[in-house]
């Protein structure tokens, strides 16, 4: 009897994930208006207590970007996530069950990426045995349109330009798992700046995989005063052995490369995956200065007494508490501000201000 009982829990919470996707009217970002507040966060565990979500309401954000590890379906304490992805179904049926996660979601568009934990393999890449199956879930349940070209084809990338010329935003949201080849483990655990992976100068392994860097190409040649660049890990942050482009480094070579060759101007990359938040820049080697703005985490963030000495970290020590970032835009001055605020408070704790005019190359 308790396992019928245990059957049909299952069965329920499945179908309830699948009809809740599918159904729920969710709006849709508008591509004609200027975009000037742009909300975003990673690392949403939804067996803890669920984030401060009006406060991420009372910032009025056209747009909330989820990136990566949106609810934790791999592998938390005894539940290890099946071939039928049960697990998977009912993590996301229990952050869809958040009251304060449906009240903004009926309000404010949402675009996400995934990280490893909602990808179903913890720090895992190409190699995951699941990833279609993950995907299907991903798409679904972030009501990806059906004529959205990234449903047919590998990988969960893709990307819009939002606002009139003269005031474009481009989003890329990049898929930092599907094509990833495996890293390269660290040869001291835990170490200062060598945690778990150290970088690899092995020229076959990729972050993006071929077609998405084709894809890149392309995007990077359309038109737009701003792009933000989703990718669910670090991307220009060196003071760890976690994950992250620094352990590619020709990979990472290869981004700001392509970011020259094409002449991108208004890059900025946001991240997330860490637990901590931070405000990154970096102009060694770069066509104009590069900044990143790491939000992590919504609801479980990580303390850690251990130093992590990083020469484009802005702003003093990572920020461990609970909190969300926030782009806002002043077209007018030409001005962006990256802000990480805190959870619940909505206080400002870290960030940058930036002239859009810095952005060129």
């Amino acid at each position: 009897m308790k396992t019928l009982i245990t059957l049909v829990t299952l069965l329920v919470t499945a179908f309830f994930t699948a009809e809740t996707a599918l159904a729920a009217p969710y709006p849709r970002l508008d591509p004609r208006p200027p975009l000037e507040r742009i909300a975003f966060g990673s690392c949403l565990d939804e067996e803890k207590t669920p984030p401060h979500w009006q406060a991420i309401l009372d910032r009025n954000p056209q747009v909330f970007m989820m990136l990566g590890d949106n609810v934790y379906a791999d592998s938390v304490g005894s539940r290890d996530i099946g071939p039928d992805l049960v697990e998977m179904r009912r993590a996301y049926a229990k952050l869809d069950a958040q009251t304060g996660f449906r009240e903004l979601r009926s309000k404010v568009p949402v675009l996400a990426v995934w990280d490893d934990h909602d990808y179903g393999l913890n720090d895992g890449g190409e190699e995951n045995p699941i990833k279609v199956e993950a995907k299907s879930i991903f798409t679904d349940f972030f009501d990806v349109p059906a004529d959205d070209p990234m449903r047919s084809r590998e990988g969960t990338y893709r990307a819009n330009v939002y606002g009139p010329p003269g005031r474009r935003v481009q989003i890329i949201l990049l898929d930092t798992r599907y094509f990833r080849s495996p890293l390269k483990a660290t040869d001291q655990r835990n170490a200062p700046g060598k945690q778990r992976f150290v970088p690899d100068g092995d020229p076959k392994k990729t972050m993006l995989g071929e077609a998405q860097w084709r894809w890149l190409e392309d995007q990077l040649r359309q038109p737009a005063e701003l792009r933000l660049i989703v990718s669910s890990v670090q991307v220009i942050s060196e003071g760890h052995g976690w994950e992250g482009w620094r352990t590619m480094p020709l990979e990472l070579a290869r981004l700001t490369r392509l970011v020259t060759e094409t002449k991108a101007n208004g890059v900025i990359f946001l991240s997330g995956d860490r637990h901590r938040a931070a405000a990154y820049r970096r102009i060694e080697s770069t066509p104009y200065p590069f900044y990143e703005l790491t939000s992590s985490s919504l609801n479980s963030g990580v303390d850690s007494k251990q130093p992590e000495i990083d020469p484009q970290r802005l702003g003093g020590r990572l920020y461990a508490g609970e909190n969300f970032g926030l782009v806002q835009i002043d077209w007018e001055l030409g001005v962006v501000n990256l802000d990480i605020l805190s959870l619940p408070a909505g206080r400002r704790v870290r960030g940058v201000t930036l002239a859009i005019a810095e952005l060129q190359p």
